[in-house]
């Protein structure tokens, strides 16, 4: 690409201010081979929403950007691209005005779509003006082909007339082959599943509640029903999962795992299930493991501040352990994918562990545990320590062997990263002493710790000024009183308060929210921290020593990110002891 297209991009950025004098100085005297490359490093120089940033490559591409989130799309001027050709090419057409038409693309550089469009278009003598529009946009107007009501709707009238108690109750267990084989329930696993990633879930419960069977999806961490089905169907859909899992079908006493590997809008995407029974019937959970088309940068995830730079001085470090800690759900995977995304180059080696493997990464050598055939994550470490590895990610530290091994990899020249379930960062280090780590091989291997949560992040689309009670924002100015200066990050005026929540709109399913970020606190072990752990880890002597660092806690780094917008007081009361 030429200088002058790249500064065409800049400048855009520059008169949005999004990018300092500094940033643009910067990338303004580099040189681009390509956009993607442009793309990469200014993303890597500044927070952008994906939305700002379609914008800026429309000024690239000299197309119109567009918004289609919340739009409806007349049904006729919808189907002018049929939505086969609309998934393959990330193309919808959203306005007719007579015999012009209007069409948002995702990719502009495929030229197939718009040769395509412009077959049909020829055909129907229409005249055709493309607009750049955002992946968002996109999956909101192609879900308005038909909606999950609707498709639902159609199957159950037909699986009404087979399922459905007549005078007594049909036994299914007598020709399960025939209710799995049903097209009916096919259909509405289907389209279960494909509404799922389109909402951006990332779990399925399908539960028996009392004569209804529940379907409910947990968005950005939050479970909501999305639709609610007869008690009569409930049996097959979970026999249809199982038998797209290759799980016993007429096994239904025990809990089962399995896994369904399924393409969807041409991504392959991996859903993790889960069987229990129930009183009476069983319940299902699904995991969608779906890998983003490109790795988030930390500054994407939420690390801003000094966590972003402890993370920054530790990740390259060519030897020693860096610690990831929290409960289930709270975005550890997410992180780690990250992190070796970041570290992946042709001249080292990464080797991974995991159960499951979540994230698939080109050029990353990943094992998935195997406990039944003894593939643990103790003996495959053991293995993993022959394979000749730069940077070994073991996905938790479960028990003793594992964490032994661990800290003695570190030892020997190789780059850990791993995570352990602790409520905070700083108990991490009780947790690997009661795992009978040696407290001077634990002081000489770790390098950092970080421990996070996932708070959603107000939806930019309806975000709007708020008021909050008096007794919450005493708490909150109480919380910010304890934080050293040194500690803020971004525009935050600790003396004029302007809190900010979602009214609620379509682009975030009338939630307020859109997305989640991460709330952290991170240790760099310094070499005072690490005589603190060899003598035994005295409390006092390592909250000096934190302090010294300007540490902060996650519900401090969360009441920053309030001030700043990010995210809600309830948020971050709903995730920590705030």
């Amino acid at each position: 690409m030429t200088k002058q297209e790249a500064q065409k991009l800049l400048d855009f950025l520059k008169e949005k201010n999004l990018l300092t004098d500094e940033q643009y100085k910067e990338l303004t005297t580099s040189e681009y081979a390509t956009f993607d490359e442009l793309e990469k490093q200014a993303r890597r120089a500044i927070l952008i929403s994906d939305e700002d940033w379609v914008q800026a490559k429309g000024v690239f591409y000299d197309l119109e950007y567009v918004n289609l989130v919340g739009r409806k799309i007349d049904s006729e001027v919808l189907n002018i691209l049929p939505e086969d050709l609309s998934e393959n090419y990330k193309m919808v057409v959203f306005n007719k005005e007579g015999a012009n038409i209007e069409a948002g693309l995702v990719d502009p550089t495929n030229f197939k779509a718009i040769e395509a469009l412009n077959y049909l278009a020829r055909k129907k003598k229409f005249k055709v003006k493309y607009h750049i529009i955002s992946e968002d946009s996109y999956r909101a107007a192609a879900k308005q082909y038909e909606t999950l009501g609707e498709e639902v709707g159609e199957a159950l009238d037909t699986a009404e007339a087979i399922f459905a108690p007549k005078e007594e109750e049909i036994d299914l267990d007598g020709d399960v082959s025939d209710v799995v084989k049903s097209a009916p329930v096919s259909k509405i696993v289907s389209v279960v599943l494909r509404h799922a990633i389109e909402g951006r879930a990332s779990d399925i419960h399908i539960e028996p509640v009392s004569n209804q069977s529940k379907v409910r999806y947990r968005i950005d961490g939050v479970l909501h029903t999305t639709i609610v089905l007869p008690i009569y169907v409930h049996s097959a859909l979970v026999s249809r999962i199982k038998v797209m899992a290759n799980l016993k079908i007429d096994e239904t006493r025990i809990p089962q795992d399995g896994r369904i590997r399924m393409k969807v809008h041409n991504k392959d995407i991996d859903f993790r299930i889960s069987t229990i029974p129930l009183m009476g019937q069983e319940k299902v959970v699904m995991r969608i493991l779906a890998t983003p088309d490109k790795a988030p940068s930390f500054s994407d995830l939420g690390f801003l501040g000094l966590q972003l730079k402890v993370i920054e001085k530790n990740v390259h470090k060519p030897n020693g352990m860096f610690l990831l800690t929290g409960p289930t759900g709270s975005g550890k995977s997410t992180t780690l994918f990250a992190f070796l995304s970041f570290l992946n180059q042709e001249d080292v080696n990464i080797a991974t562990l995991e159960d499951p493997v979540e994230y698939y990464i080109p050029g990353v050598n990943q094992s998935q545990i195997r406990p039944e055939v003894n593939f643990t994550f103790a003996s495959g470490l053991r293995a993993l320590l022959r394979q000749d590895p730069d940077i070994i990610m073991v996905g938790e530290i479960r028990d003793n062997e594992t964490a032994e091994l661990a800290i003695h990899a570190g030892l020997t020249g190789h780059s850990v990263l791993t995570t352990l379930h602790t409520n905070s960062a700083i108990g991490a280090i009780p947790r690997l002493f009661d795992m009978k780590v040696e407290p001077f091989l634990l002081a000489s291997t770790l390098n950092a710790v970080v421990a996070q949560r996932l708070v959603r992040k107000i939806c930019l689309k309806c975000k709007a000024e708020d008021k909050l009670p008096p007794d919450v924002e005493k708490n909150l100015k109480e919380h910010l009183s304890t934080i050293p200066d040194e500690a803020f990050y971004g525009e935050v005026d600790k003396n004029s308060f302007t809190f900010y929540k979602g009214k609620g709109c379509a682009n975030c399913g009338q939630t307020g929210y859109k997305g989640r970020l991460s709330i952290a606190e991170a240790i760099h072990v310094t070499r005072g921290f690490k005589d603190i752990i060899a003598k035994g880890f005295d409390r006092a002597e390592v909250d000096k020593e934190l302090a010294k660092q300007n540490f902060i806690t996650m519900e401090q780094d969360g009441v920053i990110k309030v001030l700043l917008g990010m995210t809600t007081v309830e948020e971050i009361m709903r995730v920590s002891k705030m």
